[in-house]
């Protein structure tokens, strides 16, 4: 079905069911309960989640396929939401032609980087593409922002003007945000369960829709031909060098590719939120996204997007974990042991999040070297066993007739 075999359909079934019902998944707990603290499921974190997915199997290509580790795929990010934004200021707040301009602008200037740096590999390939990534940072945040030609407005950031063409725009009819054929990318549908409110969000079921293509993309990707040569590369390309086979189209391919999954990321990105930034460039979005592929596990197919929606989870959800909610969770305690129990635990929340994140990301990296798909792929070995055991237990305890 849809090219897919058994196993890759069931995969892509169970994550669009997972996306569609992330409203619902997300928020397990009462609105006016104190864990209600860990929901997450609120639009904007939501996007966040599927969003970074999309940027995190783009990059799972490049590097999970053929081990080209990239440090600069922030700047395709860049690219693709100044890319989007321009179009909103240029025609109107139609999302569709920002985002296709997106993935084409990135494409190409991912081929112009790559015909660049893939002439070394290794550390000399990661070091040249976080040389370029912070040489666009630059001119974004700096040079492109010249009164002249402002393309970028600097450390303000590119967003939509009054005074700016739109000529495509109808104001009567159409809303002044971006929007897919006039329904408002951040239309919200609130709905009351019991103590429970889930809201669906447009912006985000576009972003979960486009999210599912391209991960059904990484699936043909993955299981063709040109995937397997791509293998073949990070196994060992020397040896294949050697066999006559020129590896560099290849890699050059798997790196646009990449860079165009970036792009449209950082499109969505602008489509939810119509404000481009340089510091969507910096070095740090760069390794944030080299966290997400090698937490969840570089590749594996849902890896990445394991991996994205637990670093944005940790970012969004436990960095707003303040001392008041502490002193809350522990007030049935006595004084003297809820303070402690407040000091105890307040460097792993709030602004030390990212200690709690690094704790995890070193247990994982030394017990779980596959991340976390090798983590669930233990526990179902486990279950399995368990099962196959318990079924063959009634048959050896019965006497031999």
């Amino acid at each position: 079905m849809l090219g897919l075999n058994a196993k890759d359909m069931s995969l892509l079934i169970v994550v669009a069911i997972l996306t569609m019902c992330a409203p619902l998944i997300l928020n397990p707990f009462p609105a006016d309960s104190a864990m209600a603290q860990f929901n997450a499921g609120y639009p904007d974190l939501m996007q966040k989640f599927v969003i970074f997915g999309i940027f995190a199997i783009g990059f799972n290509i490049l590097f999970g396929l053929t081990g080209y580790l990239s440090f600069g795929h922030a700047a395709f990010l860049g690219v693709g939401s100044y890319s989007c934004v321009w179009m909103f200021k240029l025609l109107g707040y139609n999302v569709l032609p920002g985002i296709a301009l997106s993935v084409v602008t990135s494409g190409l200037f991912a081929l112009l980087i790559g015909l660049i740096t893939l002439r070394r590999s290794g550390i000399y390939f990661s070091i040249l593409t976080l040389a370029f990534a912070q040489m666009s940072f630059a001119l974004a945040y700096s040079v492109l922002s010249n009164p002249k030609f402002n393309l970028t407005n600097g450390e303000t950031g590119l967003q939509v003007y009054a005074n700016d063409p739109q000529w495509f725009h109808n104001s009567e009819r159409l809303p002044d945000l971006p929007h897919i054929f006039g329904l408002s990318m951040r239309a919200t549908q609130k709905v009351s369960v019991g103590g429970w409110e889930f809201q669906f969000n447009t912006g985000y079921y576009l972003c979960a829709f486009i999210m599912l293509i391209c991960f059904y993309l990484a699936i043909r990707i993955f299981r063709s031909p040109f995937g397997m040569m791509l293998r073949a590369v990070k196994s060992n390309q020397q040896r294949m060098n050697y066999t006559g086979l020129n590896s560099r189209p290849y890699t050059l391919a798997a790196f646009v590719i990449s860079g165009m999954y970036a792009g449209l990321a950082g499109g969505l990105l602008s489509a939810v939120d119509p404000l481009a930034g340089a510091e969507r460039m910096q070095w740090t979005a760069s390794g944030e996204v080299v966290l997400m592929t090698i937490l969840g596990g570089a590749g594996t197919l849902i890896g990445p997007v394991l991996g994205a929606g637990l670093i944005k989870y940790f970012e969004n959800i436990f960095s707003k974990i303040n001392d008041n909610v502490l002193h809350g969770w522990f007030s049935f305690l006595p004084d003297g042991m809820e303070d402690l129990m407040v000091t105890l635990i307040h460097p792993f929340v709030g602004k030390g999040w990212h200690l709690t994140l690094g704790i995890i990301f070193m247990l994982v990296v030394t017990f779980l070297p596959g991340g976390l798909v090798e983590g669930g792929q233990r526990i179902g070995r486990m279950l399995s066993r368990k099962k196959s055991k318990e079924a063959d237990s009634p048959a050896s305890t019965e006497p031999a007739e």
